[in-house]
């Protein structure tokens, strides 16, 4: 890579940080530039979930005030994603890279709708909350753990948008503050991009130099998005995001 397009993937570091922190759509923004600058798509996803890593720790550290008490909730919605992520990282390194390059599109897809309903969802569970409907157990119950470990799965074979999907679990089977409830997907999301993250470095064929540059990018990033990224205007931000991500669909297409 050039200096200019090493900027680049610093700058789509910092983005992503700050983007997982709030939301939960970052890969969508790192991803695509990897592309872009002729990373393989197998390596490229390997090299951004290592370097997202520390912007995650970042983005954990930044809403530590709101995990206060949550202990006994992480270690249950911790174990599921544990579990899952493991499970999501044998997958993308046991299949042909062939199918990453024909699934991950389709996933992409998924996850920019995701991005683009989000509001709508958020707005769904709020009013559910406030109605009363359905008052879930205290943890979410089983059905939440089973959903938290596919999430898990997901989240460690590709990602994107695994934030926002982790939002809406908790926000319709946990009956808390959504502030809490971003710290607890923050927690999660790290869980499984570190151990998918671990298992990547010991197999996997990993651009180093990419790694460097988006986890100090997204260090960063975390760190403004936990301070400053509920004051961005949402719809610029899911904007950005469907463009990147569309771009990212036509470049794997066109590979």
């Amino acid at each position: 890579m050039t200096w200019l397009e090493q900027l680049a993937v610093f700058g789509a570091g910092i983005g992503a940080g700050g983007i997982n922190a709030v939301v939960g759509s970052g890969t969508l923004i790192t991803f695509p530039v990897l592309l872009a600058f002729g990373l393989p798509p197998v390596t490229a996803n390997v090299s951004n979930t290592i370097g997202l890593v520390p912007g995650s720790l970042s983005g954990v550290h930044g809403y530590r005030r709101e995990l206060a008490g949550q202990r006994e909730r992480l270690l249950r919605f911790g174990t599921a994603s544990l579990l899952g992520g493991i499970t999501g990282a044998i997958l993308l390194l046991v299949l042909p890279a062939t199918a990453f390059k024909a699934i991950v599109p389709v996933l992409i897809i998924a996850a920019l709708v995701l991005v683009v309903v989000q509001p709508r969802l958020s707005r769904w569970v709020k009013g559910r909350r406030e109605n009363g409907d359905s008052p879930a157990p205290k943890h979410g119950g089983p059905i939440l753990l089973v959903a938290i470990f596919a999430t898990g799965i997901y989240g460690g074979y590709f990602g994107a948008a695994q934030g926002v999907l982790l939002m809406g679990l908790l926000g319709v089977f946990v009956h808390d503050d959504m502030q809490v409830l971003n710290g607890i997907k923050n927690v999660l999301a790290t869980i499984v991009n570190g151990v998918a993250a671990v298992i990547f470095i010991v197999i996997a064929d990993v651009d180093w130099r990419a790694v460097v540059l988006i986890a100090l990018g997204s260090i960063i990033g975390g760190q403004l998005g936990a301070k400053m990224g509920r004051r961005l205007p949402p719809t610029a931000l899911r904007a950005v995001i469907v463009v990147v991500g569309l771009i990212a669909v036509v470049r794997l297409l066109m590979t």
